[in-house]
């Protein structure tokens, strides 16, 4: 396993997966309920910013891996599932847009494993789709975890809720696109092992 400071970040990204969701069992008498909001939002901002950070990292240092590329969309996954498990149990987000973001990264991981097993895995390369959704998750969770108005302007839940109906919009639209893309090679491998 390669070690350099890419990878760290991503390490530290997974450390920081059960303080997200920690946080929010600790006792009200140690943190308050805003309080407890404002530490596991500002543990995931930390935590987004490392996802950018390593990867621009191993990129300008030319410090990519098999591994780092295995290990990235692994913790950028848990971090996302962990905080909708969060946001479910204590900010009343609906369990079906959690449901549905969760259910993709599951189907579209395992679409990649195959499409990597059988010498495809370009055919289902990150879209810009994808990386809107991605984007419209990053602002939602902090702003749902926070859970209280930033000012008289800002309306956190109403924006939270709003930005993850669009990341759940955008996440089963990108999931028809990524299966589409799939679709011919699942037809003929399929058709080879009939035979």
């Amino acid at each position: 396993m390669p070690l350099n400071i890419p990878i760290l970040l991503t390490w530290l990204r997974v450390a920081l997966i059960p303080l997200i969701v920690g946080v929010f069992y600790l006792p009200d008498s140690w943190l308050s309920s805003f309080e407890k909001g404002v530490a596991s939002s500002a543990i995931f901002i930390v935590a987004a910013l490392t996802d950018w950070f390593d990867g621009f990292l191993a990129r300008r240092w030319n410090e990519t891996s098999a591994f780092g590329a295995f290990l990235d969309p692994v913790a950028d996954k848990l971090m996302v599932a962990g905080a909708l498990l969060v946001l479910v149990e204590f900010r009343d987000v609906n369990a079906v847009l959690a449901f549905i973001i969760i259910g993709r990264e599951i189907t579209i991981s395992a679409l990649r494993e195959w499409m990597a097993q059988i010498g495809a895995s370009k055919s289902v390369a990150v879209s810009s789709i994808g990386k809107i959704k991605t984007g419209a998750q990053m602002v939602a969770i902090p702003m749902l975890l926070y859970h209280e108005n930033f000012s008289s302007l800002i309306n956190t839940r109403f924006w939270g809720q709003a930005l993850l109906f669009v990341a759940a919009v955008l996440t089963v639209w990108s999931m028809f696109y990524y299966l589409r893309k799939a679709w011919p090679l699942m037809k003929v491998n399929s058709n080879n092992l009939s035979k």
